[in-house]
């Protein structure tokens, strides 16, 4: 079985690679953004972890009773994807074209080992599911033999990504609630299938995947992402760093094989996002003033979304484009309600862009969705310049160990 689902990956990939070529710089002026708050299922908090080409949105909100559940919007409604029988689920990469959702869902029963793979600390066993829009439906989808698992990107043949334990333990994550292996694995039609780490690395995850079957993700110790990887034909590709060594991880992937991620700098202080294409890694810097960034999102196009990060945690969204970092609050209108903290769902081929925002007059954290006026650059708007806001420090909390990686999903939380 192993054989033949990296049979059809390589066929995927030999058929595509000779004939595409990278796209063309993308030349136009950043344009202007309506904004559109996503709203909640009745908390105080949502995500948009990933947005499709045809406008799916996908993430999880809190319901008034504060538990998660992943969702869909789509036109201004939300969609609860519900669970596996437990009481709280996530998604946070892009949904595929169709609607079809990966994620991670708790189910009823406890974990022996109390692991809290699911990062709800209430140590019930974490499942990953796959939701199928045409049935309303989600379903569990295998482990490598462990307890715990956790889906994470689809692409439009339905394969997903994620990770999955076994029921080796793992000496490297002594002093975290990790016992058990868990390895970068893909789902094709539900069947299970291990991806490489880099030689060496115990652990890893698969995070995002393009539809040439082209994966991206991360392999390491149990406490450190030290490859960020690209699978390719069945092989692990290691993207390289910045300068560090601890916290270099693959987020998204376009289908050009771009990659966008992150990576710590020399020190392992301070982290920066990248760009990387084809044998290159790009340093994104970060908006000016600030010390960290991340990449959460590529496009087909080469633009690239994240969040920028000053020395005292607080974040805003941004997006890079021919080399040059813009906080996307200085995109928007200047009375918009909500103040942009990250773009952790990405960008599509349209320019829209999705993640989360503090909601000025409550200090809840929404979800987002930004779409391009285009036609009408921000040069030849009335924008001003918003003030970089301080973050509450329980909304920046809840940005850091709900983003769509921050909690490792299965070890423990990072970057830090």
């Amino acid at each position: 079985m192993k054989s033949r689902i990296f049979t059809v990956i390589t066929l995927l990939a030999a058929l595509a690679l000779p004939t595409r070529c990278l796209a063309q710089e993308h030349k136009q002026k950043l344009p202007h953004y309506t904004v559109v708050d996503l709203g909640t299922l009745g908390g105080s908090y949502s995500l948009a972890g990933g947005i499709s080409n045809t406008g799916w949105v996908e993430g999880y909100s809190t319901l008034p009773d504060d538990y998660y559940h992943a969702v869909l919007w789509r036109n201004g409604k939300i969609m609860d994807l519900g669970t596996l029988g437990g009481p709280n689920s996530d998604s946070g990469w892009p949904p595929s074209d169709s609607g079809d959702v990966a994620g991670g869902s708790e189910t009823g029963a406890f974990d022996p080992y109390a692991e809290n793979y699911c990062a709800y600390n209430d140590n019930l066993i974490c499942l990953p599911f796959f939701w199928r829009h045409s049935t309303k439906k989600m379903t569990q989808l295998p482990t490598l033999g462990g307890n715990n698992g956790y889906g994470a990107g689809v692409n439009d043949f339905d394969i997903v990504t994620g990770n999955a334990e076994n029921t080796t333990k793992e000496p490297t994550c002594a002093g975290t609630t990790q016992v058990f292996q868990f390895e970068p694995v893909l789902w094709i039609h539900g069947r299970i299938n291990q991806l490489p780490n880099f030689p060496g690395d115990p652990v890893g995850a698969a995070w995002a995947i393009n539809n040439f079957g082209q994966a991206t993700g991360y392999s390491g110790d149990c406490v450190n992402a030290y490859h960020a990887l690209l699978w390719q034909n069945g092989k692990a590709i290691n993207l390289g760093t910045l300068g560090g060594v601890m916290g270099n991880v693959g987020i998204d992937i376009n289908n050009y094989g771009q990659v966008a991620g992150v990576s710590d700098l020399l020190g392992d202080v301070y982290y920066h996002g990248f760009l990387w294409t084809w044998g290159v890694m790009t340093d994104l810097g970060t908006v000016p003033g600030d010390v960290s960034s991340d990449a959460d999102g590529v496009n087909d196009w080469g633009q690239v979304v994240g969040g920028s990060y000053d020395a005292a945690g607080n974040s805003r969204a941004y997006i890079w484009q021919n080399g040059v970092m813009t906080d996307l609050n200085t995109l928007i209108p200047p009375n918009s309600p909500l103040y942009l903290l990250e773009a952790n769902g990405g960008i599509n081929d349209w320019g829209q862009i999705v993640g989360s925002a503090l909601q000025i007059s409550t200090g809840d954290t929404h979800a987002f969705l930004l779409t391009p006026v285009y036609g009408q650059p921000a040069e030849a708007t009335d924008n001003a310049p918003r003030p970089h806001i301080v973050v509450p420090e329980n909304v920046r909390r809840a940005v850091q160990q709900r983003r769509p990686f921050g909690s490792f999903k299965g070890g423990p939380i990072w970057p830090r």
